[in-house]
């Protein structure tokens, strides 16, 4: 496009590399970072840098981390022996904001898809049958629910009940506040198979 000049072109180029990011919400960031402050741009890439520079990922788990074990692992009033597998690092956040699970976490860092070329030594499943030991009595299986985490989970607890651990699966169906006439079949099978005694 030559609307532009070429530095704000890429600019633009690199916001849309971002996930969810199209080329019109790009073009947004791009002028709202070009009119902001000099300082605050400033703080903004130092921001980055550093991020980018200091945060990797803990050694037990796989989440990410300044400090190595992190935070979670390192927490002497987790549950040690209750980890839930999730697929993502963000996930391990979304699991934190309910502050429901005392436990500590596996990221796998993708999940097994022959459709997309991964398979089962291309996710942390190894580090995950590392940590078993005597002290794990559940595995939580959070992975997504589409096929490709169905998939995932199914090899999981196929990995680790031999080795004497009770795998579960979180429970999926129709959301709270949802309506049943938009839910799909799946999500209304899942529903009727997770369902509980009341």
């Amino acid at each position: 496009m030559d609307f532009y000049p070429v530095v704000i072109e890429k600019l633009i180029e690199e916001f849309a590399k971002l996930p969810g990011i199209g080329y019109k919400t790009a073009q947004r960031l791009t002028i709202h970072v070009l009119n902001l402050p000099d300082e605050e741009v400033k703080e903004f890439a130092e921001a980055l840098v550093k991020a980018r520079g200091t945060i990797k990922y803990c050694s037990t788990c796989g989440n990410f981390t300044d400090k190595d074990p992190c935070p979670i692992c390192s927490n002497p009033n987790r549950d040690k022996s209750t980890i839930c597998v999730v697929e993502q690092p963000k996930d391990i956040m979304t699991m934190e904001k309910v502050k429901e699970f005392n436990g500590v976490y596996h990221v796998l860092h993708g999940n097994i898809s022959p459709m997309a070329g991964r398979g089962p030594d291309d996710i942390k499943l190894k580090e995950l049958i590392r940590r078993m030991s005597g002290e794990v009595k559940e595995v939580i299986v959070a992975t997504n629910p589409n096929i490709e985490g169905e998939a995932t989970a199914m090899y999981i607890s196929k990995i680790l009940k031999p080795l004497g651990a009770k795998v579960t699966r979180i429970a999926h169906g129709i959301p709270v506040g949802g309506d049943l006439e938009y839910a799909d079949e799946v999500t209304l099978s899942k529903a009727l198979e997770g369902r509980t005694e009341l």
